[in-house]
């Protein structure tokens, strides 16, 4: 029998189908349940309420191709799962991975795609053909039997309710607990689905639930002289890789000669994720209390109460999140890069702006500079004079080429520390008292272990995520007109510390006040605390960053570093 009359005579039989589409819909639950971190119990929870539930639907209509077709939306969904699956090795669809759909660019992700080209294959050669099969039954009206079709509904419809005892004796061992929403696949994704439309509609709002919101800030010391504070904001750099931080590779020469730089040795970031990060890093909101973040403006707001004029510089498109409606709160804004821009402009690009409104803005200054950073495709990060360490031409993301990929990221860093040092000599030529803060959004997996990570924003973070660079530079000027300040970041340095610090180090180093200021969070106070260091989870809740998912690999490694948790 030839292959077309194979494909007929398969395509013309209903149990065929019947058993293919239920197949078909059921592989990303096969993943799940060696990844997934549930007893016995939850695994079987796994298998027993999916086949239930697609017994069911797949007996609704006599026309079985009709209802696959119906179901398309849902073969999307397994697809994005079966992708995840390949980054990740683990968990569903998050709701930061719906978010990051609608909030990166197209070049941004057509790079993230070039990278995963094998997961792509596999999507199309399962899913696509699924679709057609659907399409050809239901032209031609393959019908099942009502008995067979009474059969499976009702077997389906008890399987699904007998499920329901075994959730009281299923386990999360990450959370505890074990509930359908969140842990059964594929209700669970519909959960996220709403979670994240919920959440894009409440940012949506920000304008006007924003609109009446002050700091009441106030500036309780003058430096007698012009002052000029920058927030430079990192993109997807892990400490593990920075000289600066005992990395075996000098990546960091400039800063590493810098006396005027204060670096934290043990900081983490609160989310791994940019569209969370980064307003953590621009607002009093924090994993502990991250509602704040739709009622309460940014620091940019609390600078411009006090007289400073401020910009806000970025390497970044606007992507529609809660950065750039802080961005617009400053009295000059600029981006570098645009929704869809095939331009790759390095981190450079930004220096000239930078310049320009120090030497045409008279008095206090604040600005943020947004940079692209080490964000994959690494090597169009850097100009080719940077490329140090070589060979950094990658051309597939697999662990036999790991080499050249970290290659390709260490230049990055190196990059970065070129820029930064650029920065601090600008700043240092206006003989202004000034200061920088930075710190990276968050981390990066490169294919570290056996897990064969690699990216960020995983449903799960890890050690290489979390871990980032946070360092302070304090101008001459300023270290002679505030000697306190900068010997309690001394003190502080080698405190655990985390991303919600940005806020109020950065308003405390300006001699800024405000209710919503926190010294306890201030990184230049003395009267800092070392707490239990939290991360936002995927629906926004705090959880201590060692309970986030974290692996063995992940947890040795913190042991290894004496990392506070």
């Amino acid at each position: 029998m030839n292959l077309k009359k194979w494909m007929d005579s398969f395509i013309a039989n209903p149990v065929y189908l019947f058993i293919l589409f239920v197949t078909v819909n059921f592989l990303p639950n096969i993943g799940l349940i060696f990844t997934e971190p549930f007893n016995i119990v939850g695994r079987l929870m796994l298998v027993v309420f999916p086949l239930g539930l697609y017994f069911s639907t797949f007996s609704i209509s006599k026309n079985i191709g009709l209802i696959q077709l119906l179901l398309v939306p849902l073969l999307v969904l397994h697809a994005f799962q079966m992708v995840v699956f390949y980054l990740f090795g683990e968990d569903v669809i998050a709701v930061d991975m719906f978010l990051n759909v609608v909030t990166t660019n197209a070049t941004e992700a057509g790079e993230v795609i070039n990278g995963i080209f094998a997961s792509i294959v596999f999507v199309v050669i399962v899913y696509i053909p699924t679709i057609v099969i659907a399409v050809i039954a239901f032209k031609r009206g393959v019908r099942n039997e009502g008995s067979f079709r009474r059969k499976f509904f009702f077997s389906g419809i008890i399987i699904m309710v007998s499920s329901y005892v075994l959730c009281f004796f299923a386990k999360n061992e990450n959370t505890g607990n074990f509930t359908f929403h969140q842990d059964v696949y594929p209700v669970n994704i519909f959960y996220n689905l709403d979670f994240a439309a919920n959440k894009w509609k409440r940012s949506c709002n920000y304008p006007v639930t924003s609109k009446d919101f002050t700091f009441n800030a106030r500036k309780v010391k003058e430096a007698g002289q012009r002052e000029i504070y920058v927030l430079v904001v990192g993109e997807t750099g892990r400490a593990e890789n920075w000289g600066l931080y005992g990395y075996e590779r000098n990546t960091t020469p400039y800063l590493a000669k810098d006396t005027n730089i204060v670096f934290f040795k043990d900081a983490i970031t609160q989310s791994n994720t940019t569209h969370k990060s980064v307003p953590i890093i621009m607002s009093a909101a924090s994993a502990e209390n991250y509602d704040v973040i739709y009622q309460q403006k940014s620091i940019i707001e609390a600078f411009k109460e006090v007289g400073f004029t401020t910009a806000f510089i970025s390497n970044q498109s606007a992507n529609r999140t809660f950065t750039d409606y802080f961005a617009q709160e400053a009295d000059f804004v600029h981006y570098y890069r645009y929704a869809n821009d095939r331009i790759n402009n390095y981190d450079e690009a930004l220096l000239p702006k930078f310049r320009h409104y120090i030497d045409s803005v008279k008095g206090n200054l604040f600005i943020i500079l947004h940079t692209y950073g080490s964000h994959f495709n690494y090597k169009e990060r850097y100009p080719e004079n940077f490329a140090k360490f070589t060979p950094d031409n990658v051309e597939e993301i697999s662990r036999t080429e790991r080499q050249m990929l970290v290659n390709a990221y260490d230049n990055t860093i190196l990059y970065t520390d070129n820029f930064l040092h650029s920065v601090t000599e600008i700043l240092t030529e206006t003989g202004a008292c000034s200061g920088m803060y930075y710190a990276s959004d968050h981390g990066e997996d490169i294919q570290d272990d056996k897990r064969k990570r690699f990216l960020h924003a995983s449903p799960n973070p890890t050690f290489y995520q979390l871990k980032i660079p946070m360092l302070l530079w304090f101008s001459p000027v300023y270290k002679e007109n505030y000697p306190w300040k900068t010997r309690n970041a001394v003190n502080n340095s080698s405190k655990p510390v985390a991303t919600n610090a940005a806020f109020h180090t950065v308003l405390d180093m300006a001699n800024i006040e405000t209710s919503y200021l926190d010294a306890d969070l201030s990184l230049v106070d003395k009267r800092f605390k070392t707490t239990k260091r939290m991360y936002l989870s995927d629906h926004d809740n705090p959880i201590s960053f060692y309970n986030a998912g974290l692996k063995k690999e992940d947890k040795k490694m913190i042991e290894e570093r004496n990392m506070f948790h």
